[in-house]
């Protein structure tokens, strides 16, 4: 997606010239910690950007609302500011949009990041993310798509095929968020950690058939099962190690399911990407998958919970579907 007006094409991306940024809030993300950051980053971007504009959510899911006005209103850059959550949930309006003159610009602010990580983004330094979004460099990336009707739980009346920016995860990635809801003075990678050592000993495993376009089959009880379009997933674990968000593929992680003490084992290989070389581990990457559950399964998207309409799930790539506002690659 190439913004009006861009000039200065580059092999890796390209630079945005007389753009509008419309910057969305959402002060609910990473637990508070969006509302707390508002003051601070719409003075670094005032400073940083000429006309910038802003807007803030007021309930789940708005920033999509927030997103497709800008885009009707003529934005070049839309701006996410918060987590994984709400970087995707504007992104996949932009795709949606079919608009080739609109970029997504983030700002992390959330609880996980994730997202974020594939470009080097660090929570704890505002002002840096706020420099590369007022330098306008841009890259296209891929993006997911679940094209099997799903509603997330904030919407349940609202089932739809769905982009996601980072990753959908099955079995134990619910079992933690769930798990994660409840608690009050936790966030961020902590909270993740110890609310996953708790699940390790009490989730019971999900059964999953998963089918690669190519034709690779793979079926039986497991731990967890994600798809990546990036790499890095929980708060930083690189759950596939091998994903860009550029290389036309997803990674489908499947840990097979194990007893206690072998699932804290691999957690902790997990969190430095060695779990790939366990035998319960195998990860398969494609443009596509079909996913058969028992029963439609709630899955996590990009942070977001939601319910499949059905036993199967179909997912896929789509190629550099995408264009974000990002670090130059001599940065």
């Amino acid at each position: 997606m190439v913004p009006q007006g861009d000039a200065d094409l580059r092999p890796h991306g390209r630079l945005l010239t007389q753009t509008r940024h419309f910057v969305i809030f959402n002060p609910a993300s990473g637990r508070g910690r969006g509302r707390r950051r508002i003051a601070e980053y719409r003075a670094l971007l005032t400073d940083a950007i000429p006309g910038v504009a802003f807007g803030a959510t007021t309930r789940p899911g708005e920033e999509r609302d927030l997103a497709e006005r800008a885009v009707d209103d003529g934005y070049h850059v839309i701006v996410a500011v918060g987590g994984d959550g709400t970087w995707s949930n504007v992104a996949d309006r932009l795709v949606a949009s079919g608009r080739d003159d609109v970029a997504l610009g983030i700002l992390p602010s959330g609880t996980g990041n994730d997202f974020g990580r594939n470009f080097g983004y660090d929570p704890r330094r505002p002002a840096d993310a706020v420099a590369v979004l007022a330098a306008g460099h841009t890259r296209a990336i891929d993006v997911g798509r679940v094209d099997t009707l799903s509603a997330s739980e904030h919407a349940p009346d609202r089932a739809e095929p769905r982009h996601f920016l980072n990753l959908i995860g099955f079995g134990f990635d619910i079992a933690v968020i769930d798990g994660a809801a409840g608690a009050r003075f936790l966030r961020g990678e902590l909270l993740y950690k110890l609310t996953a050592l708790q699940q390790l000993f009490r989730f019971a495993g999900v059964t999953v058939q998963a089918r690669a376009r190519g034709g690779q089959e793979r079926s039986g009880r497991f731990l967890m099962l994600t798809v990546s379009n990036g790499r890095f997933f929980g708060g930083g674990f690189p759950i596939a190690p091998d994903a860009t968000v550029d290389d036309g593929r997803l990674h489908a992680c499947m840990i097979g399911d194990a007893p206690p003490l072998t699932r804290l084992k691999l957690f902790n290989l997990a969190e430095r990407g060695r779990h790939v070389r366990s035998e319960r581990v195998e990860i398969l990457d494609d443009s596509g998958f079909t996913l058969t559950f028992d029963e439609p399964p709630r899955f996590e998207m990009d942070g977001d919970v939601r319910r499949s309409a059905t036993k199967q799930i179909e997912v896929r790539s789509l190629p550099g579907a995408l264009r974000v506002v990002a670090p130059a690659p001599d940065a």
